[in-house]
């Protein structure tokens, strides 16, 4: 018997945790993947913070690490149409200024 798991992360991603922004960003290094029915999928992460973290990588799961706020990060520069997970609370669209609405400015006289 061989079991399928829907895998989240995979060896090279680099993700983020959404509650923990102090961990930095991290990579994962290794992924494994049980062959049983009912074994575990676990994907292991090293943060910029010198910590190495496990989190279970069955999207299938209850207990997958994507339910506990891990987001896979996306580089706004190369992806900018990526995850809204990922949008900065400073970071506003910018508004597209109709060329109808928008009027010259007034120059003061100085009389």
């Amino acid at each position: 018997m061989s079991a399928r798991h829907r895998l989240y992360l995979r060896v090279g991603d680099y993700v983020i945790h959404r509650r923990y922004e102090e961990w930095g960003t991290g990579k994962v290094v290794e992924e494994m993947t049980s062959t049983l029915d009912g074994g575990t999928c676990l994907a292991r992460v090293d943060f910029e913070d010198g910590q190495q973290r496990t989190f279970d990588n069955n999207l299938d799961s209850q207990s997958c690490c994507y339910f506990f706020g891990v987001r896979l990060h996306q580089n706004p520069l190369l992806d900018p149409d990526g995850d809204p997970d990922f949008a900065v609370a400073s970071h506003q669209p910018e508004k597209q200024h109709s060329r109808r609405t928008r009027r010259p400015a007034k120059r003061l006289s100085r009389d």
